[in-house]
Parts: structure tokens; C-alpha cells; sequence
């Protein structure tokens, strides 16, 4: 999963990030809403991050700009304002959830993985399809009795195509999905990671595809 935190306390932000990259997901991090709104414009995102007090204005302006452009990328809002007249605000203006300051990490990380099954209509975070069993959290994926600890990258490639079966995905979009602007890297690591899950797949009904000049598939069956 690809994040967008929007957060201008440089140690939060440090310790947020740090901790969503330990969990194999890319992040962005923007410190003004100006900034936010150009990777919000040029960069797709599973999920926002969103402080409230910003140097350059209020985040709930944000939110109203993501929400008034018909966004839905999910958004939890990261506010020290405690009072319920202001939380009901956030959720009414469009926010997914909120977390008030200071919080521990632990909840964030849930209230993320909450908001995004919700998000992909689902209540479990395991996926079943034939004989795969796919679970992110775990970070684990079942072909038959084979259990396979995926490595970070193969892991969010693998949830980004089993969410999407049937969908193309390119080379540069699985770039920008997979990997954070302030990265280096080039197209021909893709080509690695589809063929290492393609030999984990080994045995299953799922396949991923290549379509010349497009990019890869996840077909089932």
C-alpha cells in the first residue's frame, strides 16, 4: 500500500514513516498542505494521513479540496483537538477516522488497517482464491500446504494485483505504486519481483501475465 502522510512535526512524521516502511508500505510525506495537494494530483494513494495545524493553513481545507474533487482515497485525520464537536466535524467534512494526539503507533497502525479493508469491502484481511490463501498481515502466502514468508516488496506487489484481478498494470505504475519519490530505482526491478512471486504462485490457479507495451495481469483459473 502506498501512504501520503501530511504532517509538519519533523519527529512524528520521522517515527510515522519509519514505522509504515517496517511494514513493507511506501509513504510520502509532505509538511504543508501545497505540497500535499501536488502529490495528491500526480500520485495515487491508498491512504492520506492528515494533521490538522499546518504551516500554511488548516488540513481540514485539505480534506474539503480532496473530497470536493471527488477523491475517495481514504483519509484519517491526526488532530490534538479532543472535543467531540470537532471530531464530528472531521468525520462530517469526509474523514474515514481520526486519531487524537498523542496516540501510540500500535493504534494507528490498526485504525490503517481498519480503514483499509473497509475500503476494499472487506471485513478479513485474508484473501482466498482456489488454493492460495493470502494473508498482508502476516505477511504470509499459502499455495496448498506451501507456506511463503514474502519479502516486503513482493508482499505489497502481490496485494496490489490480487485486489485488481484482471486489471494492467504497467511497469512506471507499479513504479509509483511500489516505491516513494524520494527513491532511485528503475522499471527492471518490477521484472524481479513478478519473477519471484511467479515462482511462489507455482502450483496455484493464479497467474500473472505479461502483455507486451502494457504491463502484467493476475488472471485466475
Amino acid at each position: 500500500m502506498k501512504f501520503l502522510l501530511v504532517e509538519d512535526n519533523y519527529d512524528l512524521a520521522s517515527a510515522i514513516c519509519a514505522r509504515v516502511r517496517s511494514d513493507g508500505h511506501v509513504i510520502d510525506h509532505a509538511d504543508k498542505i501545497s505540497d500535499a495537494m501536488e502529490f495528491a494530483q500526480v500520485g495515487e494513494y491508498d491512504l492520506i494521513l492528515l494533521d490538522v495545524m499546518l504551516p500554511d493553513g488548516d488540513g481540514r481545507d485539505f480534506l474539503r479540496y480532496h473530497r470536493a474533487n471527488n477523491r475517495t482515497t481514504p483519509v484519517i485525520v491526526l488532530t490534538a483537538r479532543s472535543q467531540i464537536s470537532d471530531r464530528i466535524s472531521l468525520l462530517d467534512l469526509g474523514a474515514d477516522d481520526y486519531v487524537t494526539k498523542p496516540f501510540d503507533h500500535a493504534e494507528l497502525e490498526a485504525r490503517c488497517r481498519a480503514v483499509l479493508r473497509r475500503n476494499l469491502g472487506t471485513a478479513q484481511p485474508v484473501t482466498r482464491l482456489g488454493n492460495v490463501v493470502f494473508n498482508p498481515i502476516a505477511g504470509s502466502l499459502m499455495v496448498g500446504d506451501v507456506v511463503t514468508n514474502l519479502r516486503n516488496k513482493e508482499l505489497r506487489l502481490l496485494e496490489l494485483l490480487i485486489h485488481s484481478p484482471g486489471q494492467i498494470f504497467s511497469k512506471q505504475k507499479l513504479v509509483d505504486r511500489l516505491f516513494s519519490y524520494d527513491d532511485d530505482v528503475s522499471e527492471n526491478a518490477i521484472e524481479v519481483y513478478i519473477g519471484r512471486l511467479r515462482k511462489h504462485l507455482e502450483g496455484s490457479q493464479l497467474r500473472i501475465s505479461t502483455h507486451r507495451g502494457l504491463g502484467y495481469r493476475l488472471d485466475h483459473g
